[in-house]
């Protein structure tokens, strides 16, 4: 029987969409977490993501991949361009699993600098498995890079995490 780590992965969902995205393709879902738990051992995998209503067909195929969705009520700004900042709840939930010794290793999924104290504490506890940038590397923010975890770049294992076929979604 293979022995099961019991690691958590913590994603910032709106930094994954944008900077794949940005950088040309598309996440498959079922595929991104099957890879989460083969390769780093991840059996719960949060994703933060704003809620909005007309994105329901995206919360379902989330769900059903296998993610546990952690939503933050969204704003509008002048233009109507949603924002549903989730840094502080992504912060908190890494810290109260910690805490409370919930998880293994945790798996952190941004680009997002602000996220640098979160990584510092983790390392301090012994608790950061990796960071995985949706970003290419020059475009991963430098904050993350001077903790010294490691990182990964989603970019160049894109070929074992990108949508291969057109998504219903």
């Amino acid at each position: 029987m293979r022995y099961k780590k019991n690691n958590y992965a913590y994603i910032d969902g709106n930094n994954l969409y944008r900077d794949a995205h940005n950088s040309g393709w598309k996440i498959d879902f079922i595929r991104f977490r099957k890879w989460l738990s083969d390769k780093y051992g991840v059996v719960k995998a949060y994703y933060f993501i704003g809620l909005v209503p007309k994105h329901k067909d995206l919360y379902l195929a989330l769900q059903e991949a296998g993610f546990t969705l952690t939503f933050k009520e969204v704003l509008y700004n002048g233009q109507g361009e949603a924002k549903g900042n989730c840094d502080a709840d992504l912060v908190l939930q890494a810290a109260r699993d910690v805490y409370e010794e919930s998880c293994g290793q945790l798996v952190l999924v941004t680009s997002d600098g602000d996220y640098a104290c979160l990584v510092k504490f983790l390392q301090e506890k012994n608790k950061i498995k990796i960071i995985l940038s949706p970003s290419i590397e020059k475009m991963c923010s430098i904050l993350l890079k001077r903790t010294n975890a490691r990182i990964t770049y989603l970019n160049d294992v894109k070929e074992k995490v990108s949508l291969k076929r057109k998504s219903p979604h």
